[in-house]
C-alpha cells in the first residue's frame, strides 16, 4: 500500500469517526424532567420571619413547545432563632413546644409556564454557577394546608424558577423567586434555594429509577 492510499484511508476513517460521534450526540436525549429538594430560610426581617423551608420539587419541559409544568411541596415553620428573638410571644413560645412554630404546608404549581434560555435575570449563586441552564416563569397557584393560601385572594402571584450548574454537574442548582401577593404577604421576594437531584430524559427513565 503506497503512502497516498494510506493517507486517504486515514482521512476516510477520521471522517467516519466524526460522523458517528456527531450522530450519537444528536441522538442523545436531553433532560426533560427535573426534580430535587428545597432547603432555605426567609430573612429574619421578613414577614413574621424567619421561616424554615423544606420540600421537594419537580419540573417537566413539554417537548419543543417552549412551556413547562412545575410543582413543589413544602413545609414551613419557625426555627429556634425565631423563638429566641421573640421570648414570651406568644407567652408559651418555647423550643420545646413545636406547635408554637406555626408549622404549615404549601403546594406550589405552575402549568404551561414559559421557558427561556437567557438566564441573565436569574439570581446569583455563591459560589457562582458557571453553566447557564434555563428559566421558567409564569402565574403560580399556592395552597396553605391544602386550601387556597390566604394571599391568593389578593391577586395573582408569579414564580420564576431558574435551573443551572457547573462544569462537573450541568444541572445542580434551583432558585425560586416569587412576586405579587405571595411575596409581599408571606414568602418575601428573596430567592429560595434548592438542589437539582435527578435530571431525566423521559417518563420511562423516571419509572426505571423507582
Amino acid at each position: 500500500m503506497n503512502s497516498k492510499t494510506f493517507s486517504w484511508m486515514l482521512r476516510i476513517i477520521a471522517v467516519l469517526a466524526l460522523a458517528v460521534g456527531i450522530s450519537a450526540q444528536a441522538q442523545a436525549p436531553s433532560p426533560r424532567h427535573f426534580s430535587g429538594v428545597i432547603n432555605d430560610y426567609t430573612p429574619a426581617t421578613g414577614i413574621a420571619g424567619p421561616w424554615e423551608m423544606h420540600g421537594t420539587w419537580s419540573l417537566k419541559l413539554k417537548g419543543d413547545s417552549g412551556k413547562a409544568d412545575f410543582s413543589a411541596a413544602m413545609t414551613m415553620e419557625h426555627p429556634d432563632s425565631w423563638i429566641a428573638m421573640n421570648p414570651g410571644t406568644p407567652p408559651n413560645a418555647s423550643v420545646d413546644n413545636p406547635g408554637m412554630r406555626s408549622p404549615h404546608t404549601h403546594h406550589i404549581t405552575m402549568t404551561d409556564a414559559l421557558v427561556n434560555y437567557n438566564t441573565t435575570a436569574c439570581p446569583a449563586n455563591s459560589p457562582a454557577t458557571s453553566v447557564p441552564g434555563f428559566v421558567v416563569t409564569g402565574p403560580v397557584s399556592i395552597t396553605g394546608n391544602g386550601s387556597p393560601a390566604p394571599f391568593e385572594a389578593k391577586g395573582q402571584s408569579t414564580l420564576q424558577v431558574c435551573i443551572n450548574g457547573g462544569t462537573d454537574v450541568q444541572f445542580s442548582n434551583v432558585t425560586l423567586v416569587l412576586t405579587g401577593p405571595a411575596a409581599t404577604a408571606h414568602f418575601g421576594g428573596q430567592p429560595i434555594h434548592g438542589l437539582v437531584r435527578i435530571p431525566r430524559s423521559s417518563d420511562k427513565e423516571d419509572r426505571d429509577r423507582r
